[in-house]
């Protein structure tokens, strides 16, 4: 039997494929918008995985270190270690800022490890071995072994790169001493130092005559950069991480997030706005693309009226027309689908984002053009229809 969409389609091709295009390039948009929300959910999975704690412990009452800001003494690591079931607790320091290179300038978070316990998988050079001025970058900041990079007071060599470290945010990640990401972060400029001390000897409580040493002590309470983010806590085989938490919270009055708590703080909470914004571009886009669909298949089904009458005025059934129109549409969709497969898969490296194109959303994003073909083809079959048979004779 003679395809009656095929013939039909091939009369107006060029159109008919230009619009599929065009429908195309939205599901393209589509599925990399869907992409891009995996991409900050990966980011923060890996950030999770590459840090290896059991608990992280942060500043008392606070979703620290990456959804609020938390400060902690770098000695408290001790008292969490005389916890029972304790193996390892190992200070961290966080750092977002803007880096330059050359002529170019690169925003990145900046991590302060101890070099001891460096696992980072590296793609080049070597792991950090010196307690300064050394640093480990991710691929994604276009810094090679070599370079040297000044952040704030001194210049760091990138000794080592690694691969898909990036903040939730999309940023790659620099991996530095944690001494001198502490410096970074806490300790203040000479004039801003110069200018808080000169405040303090003029302030007669703190510098009250014949006993310096109180002025000495506030000094150095203020002016030292003993601080970090948060504390790693790694635990022995079998022991419950939620007791362990329960017990750094009640002694040593710090909050303490087991692994999966603070995967939903990264993910559920530090991320629910994006996911909620690139929700909305979704729907936007999937009624964008069914009025494409719907618009294009009733104006092709509205330009042969005439000959859709003939069809019905020699026994054509209506079922066979409407099968017509919903091969159009779904010949429509499919064209779309692939064209906007085709052209994520070459666009979505070139991306800032981090982009994840998992197989699970390219089925999804399959099934719903179906569905959004499948529905736009009614507007189209019902005009076909409404055609009377006589109107083929009737003028």
């Amino acid at each position: 039997m003679i395809s009656l969409a095929y013939r039909d389609v091939s009369n107006s091709f060029g159109r008919y494929l230009l619009t599929g295009i065009g429908l195309g390039l939205l599901i393209g948009v589509t599925l990399t918008m869907a992409g891009v929300f995996r991409g900050m959910v990966d980011d923060g999975k890996a950030l999770l995985r590459s840090a290896g704690a059991d608990i992280w412990v942060v500043q008392q009452n606070t979703l620290g270190p990456f959804a609020e800001p938390s400060s902690l003494p770098d000695d408290i690591y001790r008292g969490i270690l005389a916890l029972e079931g304790v193996s390892q607790a190992t200070n961290v320091a966080y750092l977002t800022l803007e880096v330059s290179h050359g002529s170019r300038s690169v925003r990145v978070m900046l991590e302060g490890i101890d070099a001891d316990s460096n696992r980072l998988p590296l793609t080049a050079g070597r792991p950090v071995s010196r307690s300064h001025y050394e640093l480990v970058a991710d691929e994604r900041s276009g810094f090679r072994v070599g370079d040297r990079i000044p952040i704030h007071r001194h210049e760091y060599e990138v000794v080592g790169l690694t691969r898909g470290m990036r903040s939730p945010s999309g940023d790659p990640m620099l991996f530095l001493p944690l001494k001198d990401a502490q410096e970074i972060q806490f300790l203040k400029d000479n004039d801003a130092l110069f200018r808080d001390r000169r405040q303090l000897q003029e302030n007669p409580r703190l510098n009250p005559p014949g006993n310096p040493a109180l002025l000495d002590a506030v000094e150095e309470s203020l002016f030292s950069n003993h601080r970090v983010n948060a504390v790693l806590v790694q635990l022995l085989p079998g022991t419950n991480p939620w007791q362990v938490a329960d017990e750094i919270e009640k002694w040593l009055r710090l909050t303490a997030y087991p692994r999966d708590e603070m995967e939903e703080i990264l993910i559920g909470q530090l991320i629910a706005m994006a996911s909620k914004q690139i929700g909305m571009f979704l729907v936007i886009l999937t009624i964008v693309s069914a009025a494409i669909v719907a618009l294009t298949i009733y104006s092709m089904t509205q330009t042969k009226l005439k000959e859709i009458a003939v069809l019905k005025l020699i026994g054509t059934r209506n079922a066979l027309i409407s099968r017509m129109i919903l091969l159009e549409a779904i010949g429509l969709g499919m064209i779309g689908f692939l064209t906007g497969k085709l052209a994520v898969t070459y666009w979505a490296p070139l991306f800032p984002k981090h982009v994840v194109l998992l197989p699970e959303d390219t089925f999804r994003a399959l099934l719903i053009t179906l569905v959004i073909c499948v529905l736009a083809s009614i507007a189209g079959i019902r005009a076909a229809l409404r055609v009377p048979p006589g109107s083929a004779i009737g003028g």
